[in-house]
């Protein structure tokens, strides 16, 4: 039986090595910065709040991914705006989350096409991009594998058409 001290520390630690899930998630659903510190708080708040129903032969990606999404997804719904945009710190959360880190012309092209995707289409094109097996989205989106093979394929016809790429066989 693990401590409130220990399952604290574990969730901290799991979170900073998967910090990166959040920082992807939070720039896919929201173009201003203060709504994707907002976000990021949420998603954070969100883990915490669940991480007793961690299912521990579950990978944490897969299991952060999917509260992350499903906050963003209800974030974007509700298009509401928090005050509170600063941690405890007086630091913007993504900053502490990721780093301020400059992305590249290529990334921010990317950026732009997936925020413009609807929400389940976003949600594919993050979780495609960080490697994810189509089993792996699939269990993320309560989607069968076959269905999210399809529609990464249409996505990257989409992407294909959007960057002017020609099609590989």
């Amino acid at each position: 039986m693990t401590t409130p001290g220990q399952q604290q520390d574990r969730f901290a630690s799991l979170v900073d090595e998967h910090k990166k899930i959040v920082y992807k998630v939070c720039y896919a659903y929201c173009a201003a910065e203060s709504d994707r510190d907002d976000l990021a708080q949420e998603i954070l708040v969100q883990l915490w709040r669940s991480f007793p129903s961690f299912d521990e032969p579950q990978r944490f990606s897969t299991w952060m991914y999917r509260v992350a999404l499903n906050v963003a997804i209800s974030f974007y719904r509700r298009e509401h705006r928090r005050a509170s945009k600063l941690d405890a710190r007086g630091e913007p959360v993504l900053e502490t989350l990721a780093g301020a880190e400059e992305p590249s012309a290529e990334v921010i092209m990317v950026r732009d096409f997936i925020q413009r995707l609807d929400p389940l289409n976003r949600a594919l094109a993050l979780l495609y991009l960080d490697g994810n097996t189509y089993r792996e989205i699939g269990d993320v989106l309560g989607i069968s594998e076959t269905n999210a093979g399809t529609r990464i394929g249409r996505l990257k016809q989409q992407m294909r058409r959007a960057f002017d790429a020609p099609e590989k066989d």
